[in-house]
């Protein structure tokens, strides 16, 4: 990725601001490059050139992008949780098998140990001056790695899957997948030098990286990195970084809503021209909400990891943003396919096509044939989510394949349960979900947050479910918790949810 991201930097005027913290000094254009250029010899001297992984485990902030960029530009960066245990790092560095483990100057120690009892040697990062994200690296470790296993040398990221079903798969991306993607998506909001953008999404997950960071610098504009999400200071940050956009999850946007009921106030002193909703289906209820308080458009878009993240998104105005729909095809080709593999016009599964899909997973080739097949001279790649396209051409996604719930032969799509609940005026949040059943297979629940204040009962919320879907569709079990479990990137955990509430084994 060296020529690729150096030339991307080029493209841009080296004393136009790239980088900033939401306190300090800004990182320039010039200046980042010399950053990954001075970070790649470093690299370099310690034995890491392309094709070499470097597994990373920073927390969020300017050194973390910084980091990611520098490392990829030069070798394959391979962004952790730093929140993981140490016998979680001790799996995804065996499955890696990288040349290297990056940490900051405080760890986390639980990946250092995991590092050690596996000879991977440890890089060191430690702040370098007064400027956003510039850093130095430093060596703990002289010994050479283990069992290292270098890839691809046109690969600069690698990410697992979620692995809610099964075990992790290994995503690797090349330069021209994260750059291609970064253009679809800086093409689909009309970035430009002037926008600002706010990074709150972690900068291991794929949105994060690509859509939040990426696709602004692609654009030649500037990114704030936040030390993470946090409600509270949401609005503040806003304003103090002069953002125009921000790209979140609808999780955080929920938590961001909760805090501000003063239209007025919240909207004052914003510079902002849109919000952008990914990866997880956005309710139509809180999308209007906030187009309602902050006054811009909200562009809800649809992306996966194995896609470099961008498949579909929402027009900008004046194009018609369609509640509760992703959006128009933006990037790859989408189309869907029957059960059989045959494409349809109904609804089907979606797959993909284009230059921002990986070239497959890595060392794993059951996965593999599963997942992608030819087509129509194309190689094409099975998502798992079933969708409709309205005759609009816009993408309705119905849920994934495996979320449906399959009641004694019945299917119930879990997202179309949580609309309906998320209409009742005392929901806030709402997570519709499979329960084991002895003689239907599966049964369906659901998991409520109230809105503060607001009470109901579960004879109630049952009984307006029930006045809007077929009797099969009814939750028969709705929980009142005061938040619903969460993944690391702040997505709804639906799979795996009836064992986490106690309603499974």
């Amino acid at each position: 990725m060296a020529e690729a991201f150096a030339a991307l930097l080029a493209r841009h005027p080296p004393s136009a601001e790239a980088l900033s913290a939401l306190e300090g000094v800004p990182l320039t254009y010039g200046e980042l490059a010399e950053l990954c250029r001075r970070t790649g010899e470093r690299l370099r001297g310690w034995g890491i050139d392309r094709g070499d992984v470097v597994a990373m485990a920073l927390s969020g902030g300017p050194a973390a992008a910084t980091a990611f960029l520098a490392v990829a530009a030069h070798a394959v960066a391979a962004p952790l949780n730093p929140a993981f245990r140490r016998e979680e790092w001790r799996f995804y560095l065996e499955d890696l098998r990288p040349k290297a483990l990056l940490v900051g100057a405080e760890g986390p120690e639980e990946a250092v140990q995991a590092a050690r009892a596996l000879a991977v040697p440890v890089l060191r990062l430690r702040p370098r001056g007064e400027r956003a994200g510039d850093f130095d690296l430093a060596r703990e470790d002289g010994r050479p790695a283990a069992a290292a296993a270098s890839v691809d040398p046109e690969i600069a990221l690698i990410l697992h899957t979620s692995g809610t079903t099964s075990r992790p798969k290994m995503v690797p991306l090349t330069r021209a997948n994260l750059l291609s993607s970064a253009e679809h998506i800086a093409h689909s909001l009309a970035l430009g030098p002037e926008d600002r953008g706010l990074v709150v999404m972690p900068l291991f997950h794929i949105h994060g990286l690509v859509a939040a960071l990426l696709a602004p610098l692609y654009a030649g504009g500037t990114v704030t990195v936040a030390p993470g999400f946090d409600a509270l200071k949401m609005v503040r940050w806003l304003a103090a970084s002069g953002a125009t956009w921000m790209t979140a999850v609808p999780t955080m946007y929920q938590a961001l809503l909760a805090r501000a009921e003063r239209r007025r106030e919240v909207r004052d002193g914003l510079r902002l021209r849109l919000l952008r909703s990914s990866s997880a289906p956005l309710p139509p209820q809180v999308a209007a909400e906030l187009e309602r308080i902050f006054a811009v458009p909200v562009i809800e878009a649809y992306g996966m990891t194995e896609a470099a993240h961008q498949i579909a998104s929402n027009p900008l105005p004046p194009g018609v943003r369609k509640p509760g729909s992703c959006g128009l095809p933006a990037g790859p080709r989408v189309a869907l396919v029957d059960e059989a593999g045959r494409f349809t016009d109904s609804e089907g599964e979606v797959v993909i096509s284009g230059p921002n899909l990986t070239p497959g997973y890595l060392r794993n080739p059951r996965a593999n044939r599963e997942s992608f097949f030819v087509a129509d001279e194309r190689r094409w790649f099975r998502t798992g989510d079933l969708a409709r396209f309205d005759e609009d051409g816009y993408l309705h996604l119905v849920g994934r394949k495996k979320e449906i719930i399959n009641r004694g032969g019945e299917k119930v799509a879990p997202l179309e349960v949580d609309h309906v609940l998320l209409e009742h005026p005392a929901v806030a949040q709402a997570v519709t979900f499979a329960v084991p059943h002895p003689k239907l297979g599966e049964e369906v629940a659901a998991a409520v947050v109230l809105r503060p204040g607001v009470e109901t009962s579960e004879r109630e919320l049952r009984a307006f479910a029930a006045e809007r879907l077929a009797s099969f569709k009814v939750p028969r079990r709705i929980l009142f918790v005061e938040q619903i479990p969460k993944g690391p990137t702040g997505k709804l955990q639906r799979l795996g949810l009836a064992r986490l509430l106690g309603l499974a084994p």
